[in-house]
C-alpha cells in the first residue's frame, strides 16, 4: 500500500478498550456520539490503509484514477504423502518393519536436491543424522530414502521413546532406522552424549538411523542438517517423467493448468495427487478443464488438512485462524491475538483445562512453516505515520486466508462461538488496523454464510449504542459488497429507509463508502433517503428538531461528503443541480460541501482537497466542474448557518496560499467567481484585510489575492 493511502486517524475515535459494557442513556448516548465522532473521510482512509487487498477499489479516487523467504513448499512423497501433515492413511509412526513395497514405490519418483546429499554424506560417516525441516515438507520420505540410498535392505520405524537416554535401547539390529518427529524441547533436549551413545550403539550392531525434528527442536551445538526440498517443478518432473516419458514431460509442463499449479506453494502431497491428475489427463481420462479445477481445490484440500490434523496444537490452529484475519499485516500482531482466540478456543474444547501459553516457545520462522507462510520486512502504517523495518506474514497462497476462514465458519460450527466473541473483541480494540481486519473477516465470513454472519456479528454492532461499532458494521458491509456478497444492498436499502436509528446511520455511512465503486447506485439510495419524510418522534414539544434529526443530517452530510470526494465530478453535478430546485437536498449538500472543503491532502502540501480540485479544473478547462465549485461556494457564504464557518474555512486558505504558490494561484482564479454580489465581495474582502497568522503577522498572499478582486 502507498503512503498516499495511509491513514489520516484512526478508524473509531477514543479509547475503546476501555469502553463501557453497559448500555446509555438515548441522550446519552447520543452526546457520546458528538464527542467520539471521527471524521469521516479520516475514517475511509483509515479503511484504505489497513484493510486487506480487497479494499483497493475504495481508493479509486477521481485523484487516483487518470527477504527473506522462511517457508518451504515442496519434498519427495509418494503413496501415503502426508506422513506428518494430517492424518497418515497407514500407522507409520508405530515401530515396526517398513513395507518393502513402499521403499520401491517411492524410489521410483525420488528426487534427489543439496541438502539430501549433505545429509547422505553425513549419514554414511557418522551413522546417524538429524534431519531438521517443517511438517509437509517431505522430510520423513527424505529420511526414507536416505537409508535406502545406502543400501540398507531392513527399516524400522521406532516410536518415539519417553526419554531420549532410551532410544540406544531399541537399536537391536536392523540395518537402518528411522525416528519421525523426534519432540525436542529445552525440558527434553537433545544433547551430545545421547547423539555420542547413539553412534556407538550404530558402530556395534552396523546399523544405520535417521532422525526428523522440527525447526524449532533444541538441539544446542547437536549437528544437524536443514531438510530443504527440491523445487515443485522438479518434484512433478520426477512423477510424471518416470512413468510417461521426458518427452510427455515436455509437452504437460506447457500447459496453463501445469503453470498455474506450480505458481502456487504447493505441499508434497498434493504435487504427487496432481502428478496422478496429470498422468490421467496424459491418458485421455479426463479434459483440461478439470485438470484446472483439481489444482485449484489444492489449497482447500491443504487448508482442511491443516485443521483436522490431530498432531497439531490447538494452539497452533488459532495462530492460523488468526493470520487469516492477519494476513500481510505484522507477525506480532498476529501472533498475540491468536493466543486470545486459543483461550476461547480452549474454553470449548474442554471448560475444565485452563490454556497454558508458552511465553518462549516456538520461533516466528516454524510457525509461519507452520501455516505455509512467508515472512518479510515491509512498512507499517501508524494514526502517527510509518514504521519502516517491521516484519511482516503473508500466506504464500493468496487465497489462503479466505478459504480458512470459510472453512472454519462452515465446516467447524462448534468454532463459531468462540470466533464470533474474538472477533467482536477485535473490533474494540485500540488499534485502528485490529478494528477494520475485524471488520474484514465478518465480511469473508459474511460470503461463507451471509445469515449467521449477520445474527453473530454485523448486526449486534450496528444495534450497539456506540458509533465506533456502528462504523465497523458499515466497514463490514462495505467489503462484504466488493467480496459480491449477495443481498448486501438489499439489507443496506431496508437499513437506510427503516426506523433503527443505528442501522440507518450504518447504511448511510456504507453507501458513502462505497461511492467508488458503485456511485450512481449509493447516491440514488442517498438521495431517496433525504427525501423520506421525517418522523414524529424526530421533533421535541416545542417543535424543533431534536438531537437525533441533527445527529441523521450529520449522517447523510458525511456520506455525500466521502461520495464528493471519492467519485467528484458526478456526484459534484448532481448536487450542484439540485441547490435550487430541492431544499432537503440543498442542505445536506452544503453541510456536505463544507465538510469536504476542510480536507487536506496527505501528500505533505496540506493543499485543500477542493481547492486542488478546482485548480485542476480550471487548468483542464473544465469549466463546468469550475462553475458548480464556485456555485457550491457562493451558496455557502449565502446561508446564515454555514457563511461563518465557510469563511473561516477561506481563511485558512489563503494561510495555506502564503506556503503554497499552487493554492494562492487557485485562490486567484476562485475568488473573482464567489464576488459577483457586493455582499459576498464585502465578506471576501475584509477577511483579505483582517487576515492574520497565528503569531499575529498580515498574509502577504491575502495582499495581492486583494488586489485580484479590487482592482486599483
Amino acid at each position: 500500500m502507498s503512503q498516499d493511502e495511509a491513514a489520516a486517524g484512526a478508524t473509531t475515535p477514543g479509547n475503546e478498550a476501555g469502553q463501557d459494557s453497559e448500555q446509555k442513556k438515548p441522550e446519552e448516548a447520543a452526546e457520546s456520539q458528538e464527542q467520539q465522532r471521527q471524521e469521516a473521510w479520516a475514517a475511509r482512509q483509515a479503511l484504505i490503509a489497513h484493510g486487506p487487498s480487497f479494499v483497493q477499489p475504495l481508493a479509486r479516487s477521481a485523484t487516483q484514477i487518470a527477504r527473506d523467504q522462511f517457508g518451504v513448499s515442496g519434498g519427495i512423497v509418494q503413496g501415503n504423502v502426508n506422513i506428518f501433515g494430517g492424518r497418515p492413511k497407514h500407522p507409520d509412526h508405530l515401530s515396526g518393519e517398513v513395507p518393502r513395497a513402499r521403499i520401491e514405490k517411492l524410489s521410483d519418483v525420488f528426487c534427489r536436491c543439496p541438502s539430501f546429499d549433505e545429509a547422505l554424506a553425513r549419514l554414511r560417516a557418522d551413522k546417524v543424522v538429524i534431519l531438521s525441516g517443517g511438517r509437509d515438507t517431505g522430510r520423513g520420505s527424505a529420511a526414507l530414502m536416505l537409508l535406502s540410498r545406502l543400501g540398507v535392505d531392513r527399516m524400522r520405524s521406532l516410536a518415539p521413546p519417553d526419554s531420549v537416554s532410551a532410544l540406544p535401547e531399541q537399536l537391536d539390529g536392523a540395518a537402518g532406522y528411522l525416528l519421525l518427529n523426534l519432540a525436542v524441547s529445552r525440558s527434553h533436549p537433545l544433547r551430545e552424549p545421547h547423539l555420542l551413545g547413539l553412534r556407538e550403539r550404530l558402530e556395534h550392531t552396523g546399523g544405520h538411523l535417521v532422525i526428523t525434528v522440527e525447526p524449532s527442536a533444541a538441539l544446542d551445538d547437536i549437528p544437524y542438517v536443514r531438510w530443504e526440498p527440491p523445487p515443485a517443478e522438479d518434484m512433478l518432473r520426477s512423477h510424471i517423467a518416470r512413468r510417461t516419458g521426458e518427452a510427455a514431460w515436455a509437452g504437460l509442463s506447457g500447459l496453463a493448468p501445469v503453470k498455474e499449479f506450480l505458481a502456487r506453494p504447493q505441499q508434497p502431497g498434493d504435487i504427487a495427487e496432481f502428478a496422478e491428475q496429470l498422468i490421467t489427463f496424459h491418458h485421455g481420462e479426463i479434459d483440461e478443464e478439470k485438470l484446472t479445477a483439481y489444482g485449484e481445490a489444492a489449497v482447500e484440500s491443504q487448508v482442511a488438512r491443516m485443521l483436522a490434523d490431530a498432531q497439531r496444537t490447538l494452539r497452533d490452529k488459532a495462530f492460523l485462524v488468526s493470520l487469516a484475519v492477519f494476513d500481510k499485516a505484522p507477525y506480532a500482531v498476529a501472533a498475540e491475538l491468536g493466543d486470545g482466540l486459543f483461550v476461547r478456543l480452549q474454553k470449548t474444547a474442554d471448560p475444565r483445562q485452563s490454556p497454558t501459553i508458552p511465553v518462549f516457545d516456538s520461533s516466528r520462522e516454524t510457525r509461519l512453516q507452520f501455516a505455509g507462510a512467508k515472512g518479510y520486512v515491509d512498512t507499517e502504517i501508524t494514526e502517527w505515520g510509518t514504521l519502516v523495518g517491521q516484519y511482516f506474514a503473508s500466506f504464500r497462497e493468496e487465497r489462503t486466508a479466505s478459504v480458512l476462514l470459510h472453512e472454519v465458519w462452515n465446516r467447524h460450527p462448534s468454532a463459531r462461538p468462540a470466533l464470533a466473541e474474538w472477533i467482536r473483541e477485535l473490533a474494540e480494540d485500540g488499534r485502528p488496523l485490529v478494528r477494520t481486519r475485524a471488520a474484514s473477516a465478518a465480511a469473508q465470513l459474511a460470503g461463507a454464510d451471509l445469515s449467521s454472519t449477520m445474527a453473530h456479528l454485523i448486526e449486534p454492532w450496528a444495534d450497539d449504542d456506540y458509533f465506533g461499532s456502528w462504523l465497523t458494521a458499515a466497514n463490514a458491509l462495505t467489503m462484504a459488497q466488493l467480496l459480491s456478497v449477495p443481498h448486501v444492498f438489499q439489507i443496506l436499502h431496508d437499513w437506510c429507509t427503516g426506523e433503527n436509528e443505528s442501522r440507518r446511520w450504518t447504511a448511510i455511512r456504507t453507501y458513502g463508502l462505497l461511492g467508488p465503486v458503485h456511485h450512481e447506485q449509493a447516491l440514488k439510495a442517498l438521495l431517496e433517503a433525504i427525501r423520506r419524510p421525517p418522523q414524529d418522534d424526530h421533533h421535541d414539544e416545542d417543535g424543533e428538531e431534536d438531537e437525533y434529526a441533527e445527529e441523521e443530517a450529520l449522517q447523510f452530510a458525511e456520506a455525500l461528503e466521502l461520495l464528493l470526494l471519492a467519485v467528484r465530478e458526478p456526484v459534484l453535478r448532481e448536487l450542484a443541480e439540485r441547490l435550487d430546485t430541492d431544499r432537503a437536498v440543498r442542505t445536506h449538500a452544503l453541510l456536505a460541501f463544507l465538510q469536504a472543503c476542510k480536507q487536506a491532502k496527505d501528500d505533505g502540501s496540506d493543499r485543500p482537497l477542493v481547492l486542488d480540485w478546482y485548480a485542476q479544473a480550471a487548468a483542464a478547462d473544465d469549466t463546468m466542474a469550475a462553475q458548480h465549485l464556485a456555485s457550491l461556494w457562493e451558496a455557502l457564504l449565502a446561508d446564515r448557518t454555514h457563511n461563518a464557518p465557510a469563511l473561516g474555512i477561506l481563511r485558512g486558505w489563503v494561510l495555506t496560499a502564503d506556503c503554497d504558490p499552487q493554492s494562492e494561484s487557485a485562490l486567484a482564479s476562485l475568488l473573482p467567481a464567489l464576488v459577483t454580489n457586493s455582499t459576498n465581495h464585502r465578506r471576501v474582502s475584509h477577511l483579505l484585510r483582517t487576515v492574520r497568522d497565528s503569531e499575529g503577522a498580515p498574509s502577504p498572499a491575502a495582499d495581492r489575492l486583494l488586489t485580484r478582486i479590487s482592482p486599483s
